[in-house]
């Protein structure tokens, strides 16, 4: 998408506003401490960073975002330096005394210092350690005196002068602009941190299109349009259907943002939030593939859903669904010959063809590597060796001692009692995923213990290594397989490991692919770690989600991107056309 500078004044109207729904809780706005999805959508809004995405563009494309240009590399792909854009402004906000506060290049380097810094425990520390010149001397430095030096010079990381960032890497990093596209990389000013500290996370100052006007913890956030930003005209190049060929010719031309304000309620039941859609509650509502059968008329959006003006977006999400196991756990971790057959058996029991079939209605199409599709690396042809199977699980379980008792449950070898652990969320979605689980478990023999809590709170407990078994979902923060496999990579165990799985033959392997840009050999290391994953039964790979959205009359422009989190500030209300769509309904 080219994105022309504007000169005219800000175009957002209060008049418009978009309203949608987060369905689980965020983890504030912190983006060095914010790992969750629902966090990083407001991260998207309130923020920028150094690249974006063009909106249109299939597969993603990495664009400049507040840097002028693509970077200019250099030294081999160890050295990038960006142009900074003049002219950009921190949301307004009582630290700045009532003085517009322009980012600059050092407004990125303190930004990215802040990962590194001890005290904070990031869990994207993973992206940065190792890469930049002496940034992991910085952070060694710190943990021996307890204190980070925010103004020590680093090598690796230089603000040239007011409007240029140099970054230099130890080595070359082929995925590394997709890296600093993610919504964790957005720069945020110095003064925010000093006068917040802790409180950071429900202040988030950026230089997005939208700014925070109003947080309520789990359960509503509020945006307003940003009165500094500099606006963009909208200019997009359609792709090859012809609602993107509508979409273009409703937006091309307007000064954008046109939505003056965004407001965000958290709704956890799918009933709820389409209850609150069919309600005139909400103008968007997404992932609602669950509810099929309220929705959709064989494959078509129901006509009485039509005759409201109703529309429907249907995208494969980038993304994959697991369940892990914790490899630190005392019953389902481990790495010896037994425990590493309980996990194969457990994920042999599951009926995933009753998952897709029955709980997502169809609207899922089955992964069989922990790449998924739309994503490089992603091979169609992976020959999987682990299937649903109970026949063969059972077998399993025989062989390596798993005995059945007289109530049919079976043991442990040592022939203490064996229970399986599930955590899971208190929402009749989970409820159904619960019992598949359960019946799937009961086929070959094991008792299972479901135990409940909501998303922020599993989350917290699965980044402690906590969690015996978890259900999870990630979707790409950049379209690239190492965004998936880094997921399984030993060191990042506590991060973005949730399963803790330590592996030296899959680490040695992934170390390996970081030396490689995409290539063949490359996609051969990938599906190494692949088959590697599944002799240790670390996953149980899941599904790509067909990501259903419903869309109220009068909202424009909306595509939902396949790695940006918040379109807002494309879009627009024909206000007009709402208030009639309104109107017919009553």
């Amino acid at each position: 998408m080219a994105i022309l500078l504007s000169a005219s004044a800000l175009a957002a109207d209060p008049a418009k506003v978009l309203r949608v729904v987060q369905p689980a809780t965020d983890e504030g706005f912190d983006p060095v401490r914010s790992v969750n999805y629902y966090s990083g959508v407001i991260l998207d809004a309130v923020g920028e960073r150094l690249m974006s995405y063009d909106y249109l563009a299939r597969p993603a494309k990495l664009v400049p975002g507040v840097a002028e240009s693509m970077p200019v590399v250099t030294d081999n792909g160890k050295t990038y330096v960006f142009k900074i854009r003049k002219g950009v402004y921190f949301h307004p906000d009582p630290i700045f005394k009532g003085k517009k506060h322009e980012l600059t290049a050092e407004d990125f380097v303190f930004s990215f210092k802040r990962f590194m810094d001890p005290k904070l425990r990031s869990q994207w520390k993973f992206l940065f350690d190792g890469k930049i010149l002496g940034l992991d001397d910085l952070a060694k430095r710190a943990e021996q005196s307890g204190r980070f030096d925010y103004d020590a010079p680093v090598e690796g990381l230089r603000a040239l002068d007011r409007y240029t960032l140099q970054i230099k890497l130890a080595a070359a990093d082929y995925n590394f602009t997709y890296i600093l596209a993610m919504s964790a990389m957005i720069a945020i000013p110095r003064e925010a941190v000093d006068v917040y500290r802790d409180d950071l996370g429900a202040h988030p100052i950026g230089t997005g299109a939208y700014m925070l006007k109003e947080y309520q913890r789990g359960r509503r956030v509020v945006l307003e349009a940003h009165p500094y930003f500099r606006g963009f005209i909208w200019d997009a190049e359609p792709g090859p259907d012809a609602a993107d060929r509508e979409l273009v010719a409703s937006m091309t031309g307007k000064q954008m943002p046109q939505i003056g304000r965004i407001e965000l309620n958290y709704i956890e039941e799918e009933q709820s939030r389409f209850l609150a859609f069919m309600g005139g509650e909400l103008d968007i509502v997404h992932r609602i593939g669950g509810l099929a059968e309220r929705w959709r008329d064989g494959k078509e959006l129901k006509p009485e859903l039509t005759k409201l003006g109703i529309t429907r977006q249907d995208m494969v999400e980038p993304e994959t669904t697991y369940t892990y196991f914790n490899m630190r756990d005392p019953v389902v971790g481990g790495y010896t010959p037994e425990k590493t057959a309980l996990r194969r058996a457990i994920i042999m029991s599951y009926d995933q063809d009753a998952e897709i079939n029955i709980i997502r209605k169809g609207l899922a199409i089955q992964n069989k590597m922990p790449i998924p599709p739309g994503v490089v690396g992603y091979n169609p042809n992976y020959p999987a060796i682990l299937h649903y199977n109970p026949q063969a699980a059972n077998l399993l379980l025989d062989k390596f001692g798993y005995k059945r008792g007289t109530d049919g449950f079976r043991t442990l070898p040592d022939g203490k009692p064996l229970l399986i652990q599930l955590a899971s969320e208190p929402s009749s979605g989970s409820r159904e995923f619960d019992e598949l689980w359960r019946k799937s478990l009961e086929k070959i023999g094991l008792r299972l213990e479901v135990k409940k809590g909501t998303f922020a709170e599993n989350l917290k407990a699965a980044k402690a290594c906590q969690l015996p078994m978890w259900g999870s979902a990630w979707i790409a923060d950049y379209p690239d397989g190492d965004n998936f496999l880094q997921l399984l990579y030993g060191p990042n165990s506590g991060q973005s490991n949730n399963g803790c799985y330590d592996s030296p033959v899959f680490n040695k392997l992934y170390d390996l692919s970081h030396k490689l840009p995409d290539s063949p050999e490359r996609n051969y290391l990938y599906e190494l770690m692949s088959r590697q994953v599944e002799y240790d039964g670390a996953w149980r790979f899941g599904v790509s989600r067909v990501r259903t959205d419903l869309v109220q009359p009068g909202i424009l422009g909306y595509r939902k991107h396949p790695v940006l989190h918040a379109e807002w500030k494309f879009m627009d209300i024909d206000l007009s056309a709402r208030k009639a769509a309104q109107g017919a309904a009553k």
